[in-house]
């Protein structure tokens, strides 16, 4: 006996989690490299940021990515996300008396290994869109320059760490909101 197997397909009517994505990190790096840069101190907001849209809305973009099947978005959201969960943590445990705050050499290594991470994804994105390779560009970029003035205590590599910061939150600004008015207005109003 013969079965009648009628194959459906859903079509997937969730958002474009990436703009949520893009805008948390890309206004959180953009606010702490402008502290980077000494125009205000570290206090609460910055803390906040990474707490709430650096960190947790990334962690849910990176889960929506997750449904939709996007391996890059998933990995890339959540990850850091998480990063910057774990860099308030990094500041606020040893204020509460949770351990030892981490020495120059620890936190270097710390972002050494972002920028790796990073380095390796910014090679997936020679697939995707020219901003996006911005984004993963300076980031990795970013990460190593402030590993470097971690290992060697140098201010002027700080400084231009933070102008590459800026620079890099900025295209993730950009691409988040290219992706938002794009779908808005079902064409290309800003080019990626």
């Amino acid at each position: 006996m013969e079965e009648n197997v009628k194959l459906v397909t859903q079509k997937d009517t969730s958002a474009n989690p990436a703009p949520l994505g893009l805008m948390g990190f890309g206004m959180t790096t953009v606010l702490l490299n402008i502290h980077n840069l000494g125009v205000f101190e570290l206090s609460t907001m910055i803390l906040a940021m990474g707490i709430a849209y650096g960190g947790l809305a990334q962690v849910i973009a990176g889960i929506m990515e997750f449904k939709k099947g996007n391996t890059f978005g998933t990995t890339a959201f959540t990850s850091y996300g998480f990063f910057w969960l774990s860099l308030v943590l990094l500041i606020i445990m040893p204020m509460m008396g949770l351990g030892e705050a981490p020495t120059a050499d620890a936190m270097g290594w710390y972002l050494v290994m972002w920028g790796l991470f990073t380095g390796i994804l910014f090679i997936g994105t020679l697939k995707l869109n020219r901003a996006l390779q911005v984004v993963f560009l300076t980031l990795t970029i970013l990460f190593f320059l402030l590993a470097a003035a971690d290992f060697t205590g140098n201010a002027s590599i700080k400084f231009v760490a933070a102008i590459i910061g800026v620079v890099c939150g900025g295209s993730a600004i950009y691409t988040g909101l290219a992706q938002v008015l794009n779908e808005v207005y079902n064409k290309t109003v800003w080019p990626l």
